[in-house]
C-alpha cells in the first residue's frame, strides 16, 4: 500500500491525517498550503480489494492506514468476461486507468448530494484526487454507535440518483453501501465513491455484500438500499455467501433461476426484529427480489411510507 507522511507535501496540499481507506485508494485529509482550504486527497495503489485490506482485531472507531474495523466492506475489482465475472486485483496500470475513469466520471456529475471533485492528477506514478472534505459521520459510524438512523436519507440518495440519471451524467453509482454515505452535522448526506468504472476492459468496483448480483445498472443502488435497511433494522446482512455464484452469467436456464431463488431465500427482517413495520418489509423484499423494481419505484414506495409514518 502506498502511504502518505504527516506533513507531506502534494501538489501544493499539505498532508494534515489519514481519514479512510477501501480496497483500491486511501483517503486524507489535507489543507492547502496558501489558502488553508480543506480537501480529502484520495491515492491510488494497486490492491486486491477488501479480501485483501488488514482487518483490525476489533470494531473501532480508530481510522489507521494498517487497517480497518472488521465491520467495513471494502470494494472489490470485478471483472467482466464472456463466460461469467472474475474478482481479481489491479495492476497499478489499472489502478491508474480506473481513477481517470471516476475522476471524469465526477466531473461529469453535478448534485449537492454527490461529493465533488476539484482536480486530479498523477505525482511519482501515482493517481490522486482532490475531493471536497465532507465533514460528518458515515452511515457506517451511525450504525456502529446506535444512532437514530432517518428513511428520509435514504429517500435524499434516491431522488438524486433519479435527477443524475435523468440528466445523463450518473447511470447509477455501483457501490452504495454504510462507509460510502455521510451524514453531515445537518443532516443532509452525500454519496462518496461511486463504482470505478471502464467499460472498454469490461471492470468496474463494487462490494458483493450490498450488490451481490454483482448488477452495474442502476438496480444495483435499489439492491443496495434494500441491503442497508434490512442491516439497521437487523443488525445483520441478508446474504454471507456473496457473490451469486451465478453473477454474471448472462445465459440463464432452469439451474440458474432455481440457485437465485434458493439464493434469495434471506431471512425475513421481522424474524430478527420483531418491530419492523410490514410495509418497510415489503420495501426490502422489492429492492432485494424483484427484478423490475425500479429507484422511481422506490422513490414513490418511500414517500408514501414516510408519509404515512
Amino acid at each position: 500500500m502506498m502511504k502518505l507522511a504527516i506533513g507531506e507535501i502534494v501538489k501544493g496540499f499539505r498532508v494534515d491525517r489519514f481519514l479512510g481507506r477501501g480496497g483500491f485508494a486511501s483517503v486524507y485529509l489535507a489543507q492547502h498550503e496558501q489558502t488553508g482550504e480543506k480537501v480529502a486527497l484520495k491515492v491510488g495503489h494497486p490492491s486486491g480489494g477488501g479480501r485483501q485490506v488488514t482487518r483490525l482485531l476489533e470494531v473501532t472507531t480508530r481510522r489507521s492506514a494498517d487497517g480497518i474495523s472488521p465491520d467495513e466492506l471494502p470494494g472489490e475489482a470485478v471483472f467482466f468476461e464472456p463466460n461469467g465475472i472474475r474478482i481479481d486485483l489491479f495492476d497499478e496500470h489499472e489502478v491508474k486507468s480506473m481513477m481517470q475513469c471516476e475522476a471524469d466520471l465526477l466531473t461529469s456529475a453535478e448534485s449537492s448530494n454527490l461529493v465533488r471533485i476539484r482536480d486530479h492528477f498523477v505525482v511519482d506514478g501515482r493517481p490522486f484526487m482532490v475531493l471536497d472534505y465532507v465533514r460528518g459521520k458515515t452511515l457506517r459510524e451511525k450504525v456502529r454507535s446506535l444512532e437514530g438512523i432517518h428513511l428520509n436519507w435514504f429517500l435524499a440518495i434516491v431522488r438524486s440518483l433519479i435527477a443524475l440519471q435523468e440528466s445523463g451524467s450518473l447511470a447509477y453509482h455501483g457501490d452504495l453501501k454504510p462507509e460510502n454515505v455521510i451524514v453531515k452535522p445537518s443532516g443532509k448526506v452525500v454519496m462518496i465513491d461511486p463504482a470505478m468504472r471502464a467499460d472498454q476492459h469490461g471492470a468496474v468496483t463494487t462490494t458483493p455484500h450490498y450488490n451481490p448480483l454483482l448488477l452495474h445498472e442502476s438496480r444495483a443502488d435499489v439492491m443496495a438500499v434494500g441491503i442497508m435497511i434490512y442491516e439497521i433494522l437487523t443488525g445483520t446482512l441478508p446474504f454471507d455467501e456473496v457473490p451469486w455464484e451465478y453473477a454474471g452469467n448472462r445465459t440463464g436456464g432452469e439451474t440458474t433461476r432455481l440457485s437465485l431463488s434458493y439464493f434469495y431465500s434471506y431471512c425475513p427482517p421481522q424474524m430478527l426484529n420483531p418491530k419492523t413495520p410490514p410495509d418497510l418489509e415489503r420495501i426490502i423484499y422489492r429492492c432485494i427480489t424483484v427484478a423490475k423494481y425500479s429507484l422511481e419505484d422506490l422513490k414513490t414506495d418511500l414517500e408514501e411510507f414516510i408519509g404515512r409514518a
